[in-house]
């Protein structure tokens, strides 16, 4: 019998009740993802579903003229395939591993049987998706409107948040495919950073030194999509509490 510490490292499974997780364990495989890994490409069939619990993952857009922009990503909060449950069998844009960790993988089609049987999981999907469409709105506004720095200090804090620790192993290269910007933009957005103390950056790590002050050269975007989150998280903290009392009551 699974319990429900097993999977407690991925807030959206944590939510599920006790007799739930338990029907889905068998239809989780615990898999490592490599740092850049392709999930899928857009337009691919959705065969699997991602549920991260170590690992981070980027929805990423190509466009034609071969420049990119990242639209949201996906950690332990969540998962990774709302398209399927949204009625469609393919993807929208380039699923790529932009931190290297573990995730627990589902077959679509148990995933949907899920969904359609289960008024828990329905309702636990879509409020997801509720804050995962937050992010890419609030995504959006701050690509167009805030300025390099505030969208890498947004993406910093993003990462840190869905991380048990505050070193990030990425790239300058891949942080500008995800912001869409150039490079030479990033590393001097993250060098104004580290001269003023909030972070270290060495051979492809990004230290976070000063969380505090790191919130402060951000924008309200950050905010925002972070409360939606909370509200996740907290549901599936108060969920697996009430589980943890009953068991040992």
């Amino acid at each position: 019998m699974a319990t429900k510490d097993k999977h407690i490292h991925n807030h959206l499974l944590s939510s599920l009740p006790f007799e739930e997780l338990n029907r889905v364990s068998p239809h989780l495989e615990l898999i490592t993802l490599t740092l850049g890994e392709v999930l899928y490409e857009s337009g691919q069939q959705l065969n699997y579903v991602y549920f991260p619990t170590t690992s981070i993952i980027s929805i990423i857009y190509d466009l034609a003229d071969g420049s990119t922009t990242g639209i949201a990503v996906v950690g332990n909060e969540g998962l990774l395939g709302i398209s399927l449950f949204m009625g469609s069998e393919t993807t929208t844009g380039r699923a790529l591993v932009q931190i290297a960790g573990s995730a627990y993988r589902m077959k679509s089609e148990f995933l949907l049987q899920e969904f359609n049987r289960a008024e828990t999981m329905m309702s636990l999907l879509f409020r997801y998706t509720l804050a995962y469409m937050t992010q890419i709105t609030q995504t959006a506004v701050c690509n167009r409107h805030h300025s390099i720095g505030q969208q890498l200090s947004r993406w910093l804090l993003f990462s840190m948040d869905r991380q048990p620790s505050n070193t990030l192993t990425m790239t300058h290269g891949l942080i500008s495919n995800m912001l869409g910007v150039r490079r030479e933009g990033v590393t001097e957005s993250a060098g104004k950073l580290q001269r003023l103390g909030l972070i270290t950056y060495k051979r492809g790590a990004i230290t976070i030194i000063d969380r505090l002050k790191l919130e402060q050269q951000t924008c309200e975007c950050y905010a925002i999509v972070k409360k939606e989150y909370d509200h996740l998280t907290a549901t599936a903290l108060n969920n697996h509490n009430s589980i943890v009392n009953e068991i040992y009551a």
